[in-house]
């Protein structure tokens, strides 16, 4: 009940490539590296404070633009 040996591992991936196939454990590999590629990029620009905050004329213009959507949903049939 040890630790497993090479055989055990190997046997382990053999059946892992049957199962799922090696296009799809590549496709899998690919889009794990993008999204940990991406959450590196996202974590290193979040750390910046370049960004500015709108100005309180930008916010009030963007208030009244909401006020003019309509909710389709929130209207009854008569």
């Amino acid at each position: 009940m040890g630790s497993f040996s090479i055989w055990h591992w190997l046997i382990v991936l053999l059946i892992v490539v049957m199962v799922f196939g090696t296009k799809k454990l590549k496709n899998m590999g690919s889009d794990l590296g993008g999204a940990v590629k991406g959450f590196k990029d996202g974590m290193k620009d979040g750390g910046k404070s370049d960004e500015v905050a709108p100005a309180a004329g930008q916010v009030a213009s963007s208030a009244q633009a909401e006020k003019t959507t309509i909710d389709v949903e929130a209207k009854t049939k008569s």
